[in-house]
C-alpha cells in the first residue's frame, strides 16, 4: 500500500514524495519505539504472579488487612529494586520528580530482563524461607553477574 502512495506523491511531484517518505519513516520510527517501550513493560510483569504468589503465601499473615499487606508487597518489590537499581521506588521518586511513572518505566531492556528474572528468584528464595536480608544480598549479586553477561552479549551483537 505505501509504494501506491509512494508512486502517486511522485507523480504529484518529487519534493512531496521526499515529504512522503521522510514522514512515513518519522512514524515508523515512532511506532518502533512505542512497541519496544511496550515490549519492555510487558517483559516486567512475566513473572509477577509467580513472585507476589510466593509472598501470598509465605510473608502474608491471614490477620493482617489488606492495606497492611499491600505493604508487604511494596516491600518486597523494594527488595527486587534496591538489588537491581540500587535505590528504593520512593528514592527514585524524590530523586526525579519531574518524570512520570516509576523506576521500572525508565529501565532498560536489559536491567528489565534481570528484573524479570529476579522476581522469579525471588519468589523461589522466599519458599525456602530465606530472611529479606540475605534475599537482597543474593538477588544483588545475581542482578550484577546478569547484568554483566547481557551487556557483554548486547555489545557483542552491535560489533558483528
Amino acid at each position: 500500500m505505501s509504494d501506491i502512495a509512494f508512486k502517486f506523491a511522485n507523480w504529484v511531484s518529487v519534493e512531496f514524495e521526499l515529504y512522503l517518505v521522510m514522514e512515513f519513516q518519522r512514524l515508523k520510527a515512532k511506532e518502533q519505539v512505542q512497541i519496544e517501550w511496550t515490549a519492555k513493560r510487558e517483559l516486567s510483569k512475566i513473572n509477577y504472579h509467580i513472585h507476589t504468589d510466593a509472598i501470598k503465601k509465605n510473608l502474608i499473615p491471614e490477620e493482617v488487612t489488606s492495606a497492611q499487606a499491600s505493604i508487604i508487597y511494596a516491600e518486597e518489590a523494594d527488595v527486587l529494586n534496591v538489588a537491581m537499581f540500587g535505590m528504593t521506588a520512593k528514592q527514585w521518586r524524590e530523586a526525579n520528580p519531574s518524570l512520570k511513572g516509576n523506576i521500572r518505566d525508565y529501565a532498560t531492556t536489559n536491567e528489565l530482563i534481570c528484573l524479570s528474572n529476579m522476581e522469579n528468584i525471588n519468589a523461589v528464595l522466599i519458599n525456602d524461607g530465606l530472611p529479606q536480608g540475605e534475599r537482597l544480598v543474593k538477588l544483588n549479586q545475581i542482578a550484577i553477574q546478569q547484568m554483566q553477561v547481557l551487556e557483554e552479549h548486547s555489545n557483542r551483537l552491535f560489533l558483528k
